[in-house]
């Protein structure tokens, strides 16, 4: 046993000193787009749409659009509807009818009654007000208080609730439903995660919603509270009775929900693609101001080497800017013949992230690998959520590894922290994986400031968004080249890293058994992991135009992979 032991040490230390000698064509990828890629240019853009309130079909959403629209036509993109057959840039403007109206925040205030300075007020906390809320008349609302610890039925029971506001130490949308019909004057709602530390930021408000009734009712209206808020109104509602006036200015109307889509055709497989999305709605500057801003500046660059003649993809690279999760799926759904084509997907999801300031780490959130059914060493759900998945949801493929080693391609050059987290899911990756299309999620976590009103522009950090879009741009340049050498150079790339991870899990596999765990279990985990790197690089041989050199060298790495697999394995035995 001892020198089994021994062995898989000496099998971990091996493997983690193997690097692939870099490629030159991916050497010129990068050194093209950081050369490139303006960083403050990126930045402004998030300045301009971090200022506005986001939502389909409002003024601030269309107006980040109609931004990034003109962003597009200055790299040299085209209007599909004025463009020629052999433009290859090209953009469009998707337009829907909403089936529900739009919501827009103006202004709002709330006071109490005998107090000089608010309580809260939209300029200096822009959540503070529930989407959906109703106008106030214009001289405001004055309304008695009711704190409720609960508003379960029994505890509204014995409560006179009509013509007051009801404030409770909830979600403000559980609020709002537990008053439906019950003519209350407004709501109040407080529910703070414990990783925004309300404690040391206090006046922190995420933004949420109260339900859009229909116009045979009347909408209401919701404040959503900050700690120091909900701590003021306690100490008062201990004392006696508490009045308080509000005013609020909002705007509701119907719409159409704007979705931009830019191309770049490619030259051999047009009808194949790399599809990169961003939402543009939500209020903040990292979420997701910053994936907007990120985006449009890598199609900037793309843009400058297709004109140049330096970069030119065989395969299509697309562009997409829109509602989270919704534009993404519908790009996917309404059409299958362009949906047959897209081959990856990718999400920039909060990509600015001033770490320093927000606590986030830049993270890769992979498909479902088996470090989603069995999370362990390094690997870490973030505390926005994750659950461990069947087995039946492992997804082998080669993109996980392939856009971390890009990302650490970079890291590289600048010392840039760069890690992933198992699938979670919550972003516009989704819908790709949805559609059995491989898609990642680029963002960061834990942020202090996620969804709250101090998701600001100095919380971004331009050269986090440079980092992210170098590697993303590299990562499409690279998987739309159609470059048989350059796929070679990823099959051994990818190779080293299937026999790092299983020397990772050989490790942890032992630990596990010296603590009591269950060796069967162990050698199953370590098969699973195994056969998922070799399902993954045969999945490789759509990356170029199949030749039997790329094929003959897939089967060689698997090879090397199971025989690794083997050897391990009788190390349990």
């Amino acid at each position: 046993m001892t020198m089994r032991i021994l062995f898989i040490f000496f099998f971990i230390f091996s493997v983690a000193g193997v690097s692939a000698q870099a490629d030159p064509t991916l050497r010129k990828y990068y050194e093209q787009v950081r050369l490139l890629f303006k960083e403050q240019e990126a930045f402004k853009t998030v300045s301009y749409v971090e200022q506005r309130w986001r939502l389909p079909g409002n003024k601030g959403f269309d107006e980040s659009i109609y931004y990034v629209e003109n962003l597009l036509k200055k790299a040299g993109y085209i209007n599909e509807a004025a463009a020629k057959s052999g433009d290859r840039l090209t953009y469009r403007i998707e337009k829907r009818p909403m089936r529900r109206k739009t919501w827009e925040p103006v202004d709002a205030v709330v006071e109490i009654v005998g107090e000089k300075e608010p309580l809260l007020s939209f300029r200096t906390n822009r959540n503070m007000l529930a989407i959906n809320s109703a106008s106030t008349p214009s001289d405001g609302i004055e309304a008695e208080l009711l704190y409720l610890p609960k508003t379960s039925a029994d505890a509204l029971a014995t409560q006179q609730l009509e013509g007051k506001i009801i404030f409770s130490e909830q979600p403000v949308s559980q609020v709002d439903r537990a008053m439906a019909g019950k003519n209350v004057a407004g709501v109040m709602g407080y529910s703070v995660p414990a990783y925004t530390q309300p404690d040391k930021h206090p006046n922190s408000i995420q933004f949420s919603s109260i339900a859009q009734v229909d116009s045979s009712k009347k909408q209401g209206f919701g404040i959503v509270l900050s700690t120091s808020a909900r701590n003021r109104l306690k100490e008062l509602v201990s004392k006696g009775p508490v009045r308080l006036r509000v005013k609020i200015e909002a705007k509701s109307y119907q719409a159409e929900e704007l979705t931009l889509v830019a191309d770049i055709k490619g030259s051999e497989k047009a009808e194949e693609r790399f599809v990169f999305s961003a939402h543009v709605q939500e209020p903040g500057a990292n979420d997701n101001a910053s994936g907007v801003g990120t985006l449009v500046e890598m199609a900037s660059v793309a843009a400058q080497l297709y004109k140049s003649k330096t970069v030119l993809p065989q395969r299509s690279i697309s562009f997409l800017w829109g509602d989270e999760i919704s534009s993404t799926r519908r790009y996917i759904v309404e059409d299958s013949i362009r949906a047959k084509g897209i081959k990856w997907g990718m999400s920039l999801d909060m990509v600015g992230e001033d770490t320093q300031k927000t606590g986030g780490t830049f993270l890769i959130e992979k498909m479902p690998d088996p470090s989603a059914v069995w999370t362990r060493g390094d690997e870490k759900h973030t505390e926005w959520g994750g659950r461990p998945l069947p087995e039946s949801a492992i997804v082998p493929h080669y993109f996980n590894d392939f856009m971390l080693s890009r990302c650490l391609d970079q890291a590289a050059t600048n010392g840039w922290v760069v890690k992933t987290n198992p699938f979670e899911g919550g972003s516009d990756h989704t819908p790709f994986l949805n559609a059995k299309i491989p898609g990642l999620l680029l963002w960061h976590f834990t942020d202090v400031f996620y969804h709250t009103d101090a998701d600001r522009i100095d919380k971004v950090s331009a050269w986090e968004m440079k980092n992210v879009g170098v590697s993303a741009l590299a990562a499409a340049f690279t998987l739309t080249a159609n470059n048989e050498k350059l796929v070679h150079y990823l099959i051994e790339e990818y190779k080293q890293s299937a026999l790092k991870r299983l020397a990772i899990e050989a490790a942890l596999s032992k630990t596990a058994i010296e603590k009591g765990g269950n060796k069967e279990t162990e050698i199953h985990i370590l098969e699973v992991w195994a056969k998922f790197y070799m399902d993954a690089l045969g999945k490789m041989a759509e990356i170029p135009c199949t030749q039997m050199e790329t094929l003959t060298l897939i089967s060689d790495a698997q090879k090397v992979v199971d025989d690794k697999r083997k050897e391990i394995i009788s190390l349990f035995k």
